[in-house]
């Protein structure tokens, strides 16, 4: 799969362990919810800056993010 959507599926995943909606991680976050609905299926290809305010809204590391990423 695209580094997109193993990024998305990642982000998905870690939403949904944390039983956050996508409306409440986006506000977390500062971004849009329809532009994090994009993050998950993906088909955006988000900024680091967004990259990092999902992250943190995730209470992930960076790195931790993107092993789940390389995992997946």
């Amino acid at each position: 799969a695209d580094i997109r959507e193993r990024f998305g599926d990642a982000v998905r995943s870690r939403r949904e362990e944390l039983g956050l909606t996508q409306e409440h991680l986006a506000d977390k976050a500062g971004i849009h919810r329809t532009y994090l609905s994009d993050i998950e299926r993906g088909t955006r290809n988000a900024s680091l800056v967004n990259v990092e305010r999902v992250a943190a809204a995730l209470a992930v590391p960076l790195s931790a993010l993107f092993a789940r990423v390389e995992s997946g």
